[in-house]
């Protein structure tokens, strides 16, 4: 990543970036609704001008892999010489593997399957603009969907990393309340299980800690009044921070494992999975990692409050989902969860250590 742009209208950074770079066949992959409903993306297509060479806006939740074959076939076509992705997590992570893609000729799902193991580093460059908080923009990983497994695949090569970030507030003003906050408090998450993990250090701490603390202040303001475009840029910001701790490889824990399942294998939406699952984690967590835990309640304003509780009040204060039952997830379905949850990369690197599917399930049933 070469730079990231703060507080510049979007379509005005792009162009600038685009221009910077030499691009002339820049191909833009944004959310469908985006494009639909607002006239964001025509402003930024209008800003591009002619380098502008084509356009992709059917990116659905969870980054199944026949879009991303199918965006590719597009670039491809096009010589793409710059991919721009606006949206959320799942268009950022397309086109961050339409990039990959596009470095090892990659032309259906069987050669998209075997990617990993024979990976050319990806050459066209990207700019991205988040208009969510799940930040992985700042991530050299992407979560695809495998559709005939249903289960969540990653791609990793330092590569697919943004040349370029634009956080800009303002065009985030149109994402849907419930998603804006979710993804909020994915990026909590991202926080609470970087701080936690066993593998942790003082830089990674520094920055889940700092991101933390912009982030549950930022939601609440943002909760309270949506035009609060400081608020906004502070949980952009909290979003970036959160991606500390994964920037220099400690492990996510069992709330992002079990999640990877319930997004993958029963549709729910990416942030639901964290409101849902991190505050039963985080007491299920409790008796390894209770001194990190006294120090997120210090940074919610209540030092010596469980952190887990903090986090439920939080959540729920935001409107947001906070059980299993409320996403439409029963008990019938948690023994499957458990066993697959156990081959996600996550869960055996939880910081209290979870044998098996039984211990999966326990922390099921607290957050039931």
């Amino acid at each position: 990543m070469e730079e990231v742009v703060i507080g510049v209208p979007a379509a005005q950074a792009v162009a600038e970036i685009a221009e910077r770079f030499g691009a002339e066949r820049v191909f833009v992959m944004a959310s469908g609704t985006l494009n639909r409903e607002t006239v964001e993306v025509n402003r930024l297509r209008v800003a591009l001008g002619p380098s502008c060479a084509g356009f992709f806006d059917r990116v659905p939740a969870h980054t199944p892999r026949d879009c991303v074959l199918a965006a590719t076939a597009m670039a491809r076509d096009l010589d793409a010489d710059l991919v721009v992705s606006v949206g959320g997590g799942s268009v950022t992570d397309a086109a961050k593997a339409v990039r990959l893609c596009l470095a090892n000729d990659v032309r259906d799902d069987d050669s998209l399957g075997a990617l990993q193991a024979r990976c050319k580093p990806a050459t066209v460059r990207q700019v991205a603009v988040p208009t969510t908080l799940s930040a992985g923009e700042f991530s050299s990983i992407a979560g695809l969907t495998n559709q005939s497994t249903q289960a969540k695949e990653l791609l990793r090569d330092p590569s697919m990393i943004p040349t370029a970030v634009v956080l800009d507030a303002a065009i985030t003003r149109h994402t849907p309340e419930w998603l804006f906050l979710s993804t909020g408090i994915r990026a909590v998450d991202h926080c609470v299980e970087g701080f936690c993990a066993n593998e942790s250090h003082a830089y990674a701490q520094a920055h889940a800690l700092h991101g933390f603390g912009l982030l549950v202040r930022g939601l609440v303001r943002v909760k309270a009044d949506p035009d609060d475009m400081a608020a906004r840029l502070d949980c952009l910001q909290g979003a970036w921070l959160s991606m500390g701790a994964v920037a220099t490889g400690v492990p996510m824990g069992a709330s992002h494992g079990i999640g990877y399942v319930l997004g993958a294998a029963f549709g729910v939406a990416h942030g639901h999975t964290s409101c849902v699952m991190l505050p039963a984690v985080l007491l299920w967590n409790r008796r390894v990692t209770a001194q990190r835990q006294e120090q997120l309640a210090a940074a919610m304003g209540a030092p010596g409050a469980e952190a887990s509780e903090l986090l439920d009040d939080l959540i729920r204060g935001l409107g947001l989902p906070r059980s299993l039952a409320d996403v439409g997830v029963g008990r019938e379905h948690f023994a499957r969860i458990a066993q697959l949850a156990m081959a996600t990369p996550w869960v055996p690197r939880n910081p209290r250590p979870i044998a098996g599917p039984a211990d999966v399930q326990e922390i099921l049933r607290i957050a039931a």
